[in-house]
């Protein structure tokens, strides 16, 4: 199904070909609308020149999603999409069991979630793996994924290992990639297990040079005691090929036997360099993850990648989608979410969105395993979380509030359907009356005038529950505050605070969950039907008394309140910090959910009050 809106273009416009508007960010402060549109003009009429002048003004203009805006600001444009989880320097020596088939993103969830990140500012996407080019519909999917440069994205790229890729490589090419990284870690055929597997590798490079890959880029982890000796060969390679040789230092993953010994500093390895050569800096863009130099002379060039001893974490703008379909907004962050899980469920995109944008929102300032070389290697691994402890004990624990948009644009209070450039979806209003009998007769022809409270979702004439017919009710600006507790002891209290926790980020999957549950309250509670929800927002903070306090606060726009909202983002909250600590402790206690206040309606304001 096309994710765009296509419509013509007013006899004015006579210098725009097709572009995309992506949406006008929203924030706590405002409405605005989000819109993709695609203005159509004979291609023939329009000089490129100008066309490109065009696109280029507007996308300097064009304000950048607030769904891919950190906190930090950071602005995420660039998504990496694993299409097989197969990775020598993230898994054990010993495997891992991988994933079912059935378990992994299809190609149609794929460009799903594609043309989704287009629309709100992606422009560059890599395939990676594993190994991409296992995946036996590659080339197809890499046709489907080049329609999208008509919407925005300007680059589409794959990491390989090159073994298998000569064959594809042209084919791809036509059909829309533009950037090949190979991995290469060594030079020396008698480290591979096939001496077939180096020449093939060789013959891929040469031919993604000789296809107009500019540039092509060679990745090299290196290792101490390993292949570091091989450095040099490889600077050697950029003299006559125009390559460009990244060498990455040594990473750890859970489960990759890391041993800090084998870590070198890319310091090290460029004075070694120099000693050969004579090198000189490059100018680095303020995205690119690698230090550019050159050699003298030479037709290539090198770089470094240096996620250990000098983090790039302040101008990151990557996310990455796992083949299993779970959203990772840090390569070393434990915190998921699974998007294929919500594709799967039919989850609307704007939805997806939101949940998308509460991820991004809670991404770290940098990755834990991130430090100066200078700081101590040593200290950093020696144990984690003494490490840990060390960095972060004086940082406060902050957990943000998250405000999403409107499913509508509103506009002098009233709201106006509008699509977002995604597929259209029904909107339902939520019927749902916690008002005694005297307000509830003026819309039932089932009750009785009486100003004795009773239950108002129980026909009087037959005692069955009835749903209350509210069609007659005006429309009013309606909130609900509730909150919660979960008692959870001091081994997991002290897991939370350090973010150690073994299923990754309580709070912020805690927040997404709650968020999830207030819009979901209709299917939950048999009377409730689903409301238009506004503005919803989870709060949770830890407290001296080893507990998790937790506030959810919902608003809209309606004709029936949202308390239950509120409850029940509150409830799942609870549940969802029960079920990420219970590995830990099982004696948690989930205690004191009630309603803090509301407003709006006929009845006004409500406020709880304590009892003695």
């Amino acid at each position: 199904m096309n994710h765009f809106i296509s419509v013509q273009s007013p006899p004015s416009i006579k210098f725009l070909t097709p572009f995309l508007i992506r949406g006008l960010a929203f924030t706590a402060n405002s409405y605005q609308a989000q819109a993709s549109t695609i203005y159509k003009v004979p291609k023939h009429k329009v000089p490129k020149h100008r066309i490109q002048q065009k696109i280029a003004a507007i996308e300097k203009e064009r304000p950048f999603s607030n769904f891919l805006t950190d906190k930090f600001e950071r602005q995420h444009s660039y998504l990496r999409i694993s299409l097989t989880e197969k990775c020598t320097y993230c898994m054990p020596e010993e495997g891992v069991d991988l994933t079912p088939s059935h378990k992994l993103l299809s190609t149609k969830e794929i460009v799903h979630l594609a043309k989704l990140f287009v629309s709100q500012g992606i422009n560059k996407i890599r395939l990676t793996g594993g190994e991409p080019t296992i995946r036996k519909d590659l080339v197809d999917l890499v046709g489907e994924l080049g329609e999208l440069k008509q919407y925005g994205l300007q680059t589409l790229a794959i990491t390989s290992n090159g073994i298998a890729l000569k064959r594809k490589l042209p084919e791809l090419v036509k059909n829309g990639l533009n950037l090949l990284n190979i991995s290469l870690d060594t030079l020396d055929p008698l480290k591979f297990e096939l001496i077939t597997r180096f020449e093939r590798v060789m013959e891929t490079i040469d031919q993604g040079i000789a296809l107009g890959l500019r540039p092509l880029k060679l990745n090299c982890v290196v290792v101490r005691g390993v292949n570091d000796q091989e450095v040099l060969d490889f600077i050697e390679m950029t003299r006559t090929k125009a390559i460009d040789v990244r060498f990455i230092e040594y990473m750890p993953f859970d489960g990759n036997k890391w041993n800090k010994q084998k870590l070198i500093p890319y310091s090290e390895l460029l004075d070694n360099i120099r000693n050969k050569y004579e090198v000189v800096k490059l100018l680095d863009d303020a995205h690119d993850t690698s230090k550019a130099y050159r050699v003298l002379g030479h037709v290539g060039q090198f770089g470094f990648i240096t996620s250990m001893t000098d983090h790039f974490c302040g101008t990151c703008n990557r996310l990455r989608i796992t083949a299993d379909g779970n959203l990772k907004v840090c390569l070393f962050g434990n915190a998921e979410v699974s998007l294929r899980d919500l594709l799967r469920e039919n989850v609307p995109d704007q939805q997806l969105l939101e949940i998308i944008g509460a991820a991004v929102k809670n991404k770290k300032k940098q990755h834990a395993d991130s430090v100066n070389y200078t700081d101590s290697i040593e200290q950093l691994h020696s144990t984690k979380v003494s490490w840990y402890k060390k960095k972060y004990s004086i940082m406060p624990l902050i957990q943000p509030t998250i405000y999403y948009p409107h499913y509508l644009y509103k506009f002098d209070k009233t709201f106006i359907p509008f699509n977002y450039g995604f597929p259209s979806y029904p909107f339902q209003s939520r019927v749902y009356s916690s008002k005694n009998k005297s307000e509830c007769s003026q819309i039932s022809q089932n009750t009785s005038i009486t100003d004795t409270p009773t239950l108002s979702h129980i026909d009087p004439s037959s005692g069955c529950a009835s749903m209350v017919n509210i069609s007659v009710k005006a429309p009013t600006t309606r909130t609900a505050t509730a909150s919660g507790k979960v008692r959870i002891g001091r081994e997991a209290f002290d897991l939370i605070q350090e973010n150690l926790m073994k299923k990754g980020d309580v709070f912020t999957v805690s927040q997404i969950a709650g968020i999830n549950a207030a819009k979901q309250t209709g299917h939950l509670i048999p009377l409730c039907h689903n409301l238009l929800l506004s503005h919803v927002s989870v709060d949770l903070k830890l407290e001296q008394d080893n507990s998790v306090e937790i506030i959810a606060k919902v608003e809209c726009d309606g004709k029936t309140g949202a308390e239950m909202e509120a409850l029940t983002a509150v409830s799942i909250a609870a549940l969802t910090v029960f079920d990420m600590c219970k590995s830990v402790s099982k004696g948690m206690v989930i205690e004191d959910v009630k309603l803090l206040e509301k407003t709006g309606g006929k009845s006004g304001s409500w406020r709880f009050k304590e009892t003695k």
